[in-house]
């Protein structure tokens, strides 16, 4: 891993979140996919030459920077080829028939050039998340992991895309029996999640529509409202309540040990930061989101990381070019 800012193991994340939140001290934090790294930052010990951040209303980015970028102008993307994803593809189909695993999140490195550097990418796109790491990586995700306001976690899954040109592309989304069933799965999944560290756990609104726009296309997503009642001591052990949601269900898959090793053996790439978590808690409240769009720095060359979830429904040529579909900038 390249390590450009200092990174906590799990353990000492967990003490330090812990530690941060009973002093009611805001901070920022990242999470790693397998929650085994973790960056906590307080507020004050930010470098904005370092990191910038957008986590909903909470930045560091000064609002005459907007002017100094570079629109974008170029777009080239080299995606893994079909018949190799095919390959990982079947893979992951034969867990889920033998049983091991009933829906699988499958993402693949996507090679892309671009005109726009990663602190152009942070500054043009219009994202709920945003992250700028000097030197390693950019995100720009629309998904929130949860957010906790006056003791409720709420979490919002999003499963479930198509491109909003499509004819009657709504009821295309919301009647196709596979994203019925993934998104159920996950939704399910995030319920039993929220269950171990919450009280009187409830889906408050269940596969409504938002719209993203970006640099390729509009698209549509299905996303759901889950929450519950914490403890009223849970800023205490707020490090451990966000570790054990952890890896996001929308991300991984059901059941999630299995899901998580057949995802290890069948990607052939490591996610690291991808798919992880980004956050805000500004003292009181916390805001959270899933690291979904990103694009990274690896060895002078831009990859863009992308995938879907995978059930014995699941059709290979829709499923890869939904994972190229999704690699896009909401520049618009």
């Amino acid at each position: 891993m390249q390590k450009k800012v200092h990174t906590f193991t799990s353990q000492e994340a967990i003490n330090q979140i812990n530690a941060l939140a009973s002093r009611n001290t805001p901070f920022l934090f990242l999470i790693d996919f397998q929650a085994e790294n973790a960056i906590i930052l307080p507020q004050d010990s930010i470098n904005p030459d370092e990191l910038l951040y957008q986590i909903g209303n909470k930045t560091n980015i000064k609002e005459h920077a907007y002017s100094k970028y570079n629109q974008l102008t170029q777009w080239n993307i080299s995606p893994t080829s079909f018949n190799d994803y095919r390959v990982k593809f079947d893979e992951v189909q034969y867990e889920i028939h033998k049983g091991n695993s009933f829906l699988t999140n499958l993402t693949q490195p996507t090679r892309i050039e671009t005109n726009l550097t990663l602190k152009d990418i942070f500054y043009n796109s219009k994202a709920l998340y945003k992250l700028w790491l000097k030197d390693w990586f950019a995100v720009f995700s629309p998904e929130i992991f949860i957010k906790i306001e006056n003791g409720i976690i709420s979490s919002y899954p999003m499963k479930g895309t198509i491109d909003a040109s499509l004819p009657d592309a709504e009821n295309t989304i919301l009647n196709d029996e596979k994203e019925k069933a993934e998104h159920a799965t996950i939704v399910d999944l995030i319920r039993n999640d929220l269950s171990m560290v919450a009280d009187n756990v409830e889906v408050k609104r269940f596969r409504y529509i938002d719209i993203l726009h970006t640099n390729n296309a509009d698209l549509l997503q299905v996303s759901s409202h889950i929450e519950g009642k914490l403890p009223e001591n849970y800023l205490l052990n707020l490090g451990e309540i966000l570790f054990k949601l952890l890896p996001a269900g929308s991300i991984s898959g059901a059941p999630k040990p299995k899901t998580l090793e057949i995802i290890k053996q069948t990607e052939g790439y490591e996610r690291e930061f991808y798919t992880g978590i980004c956050g805000f808690f500004d003292g009181h409240n916390l805001d959270c989101g899933v690291m979904i769009r990103f694009i990274e720095l690896i060895n002078n060359q831009f990859v863009f990381k992308s995938g879907g979830g995978i059930t014995f429904l699941s059709d290979a040529r829709k499923e890869y070019e939904e994972l190229i579909q999704k690699v896009y900038v909401p520049i618009y």
